[in-house]
């Protein structure tokens, strides 16, 4: 099995509905997406993918959809007010934890045609939460 690993950065910010935590407030992180490719055989190149389309494809979406943007669960009583104020929000269903946005990254990677099989959020410089395809 070959495997590529491309990192791709952005900065996002988010809060986290009904947590008793720091993380309950408006804040932002510079964010470290580490996507992983796997095949079993190379191309006619004899690549995985080539980096640079990993970085158009889906570092172009980051770029465009959640970079500089704040990511909130779709209850946030600050959704009305950030609108209001021109904000650019990105609206989840679920609560944008580290966890919940490593799998939004991969399901976009899987959904543009790319073999992903993981994708690490790095929050911060110690803690990072993972996606993996199921086995």
């Amino acid at each position: 099995m070959f495997s590529i690993t491309r990192e791709l950065t952005f900065c996002y910010g988010h809060r986290l509905l009904n947590y008793d935590g720091k993380c309950r407030h408006l804040h932002g992180h510079n964010g470290r997406a580490v996507i992983t490719l796997e095949a079993e055989s190379l191309d006619a190149l004899g690549m995985v993918m080539d980096f640079s389309k990993l970085k158009r494809v889906v570092g172009g979406w980051l770029d465009e959809a959640i970079d500089h943007r704040m990511l909130l669960h779709k209850d946030d009583p600050a959704l009305p007010f950030l609108r209001a104020q021109g904000e650019p929000v990105v609206v989840l269903d679920v609560n944008p934890t580290a966890e919940n946005i490593a799998k939004m990254i991969f399901d976009f990677t899987l959904s543009q045609g790319f073999p992903v099989t993981e994708v690490k959020l790095w929050e911060t410089e110690s803690c990072f939460a993972c996606y993996r395809r199921q086995r």
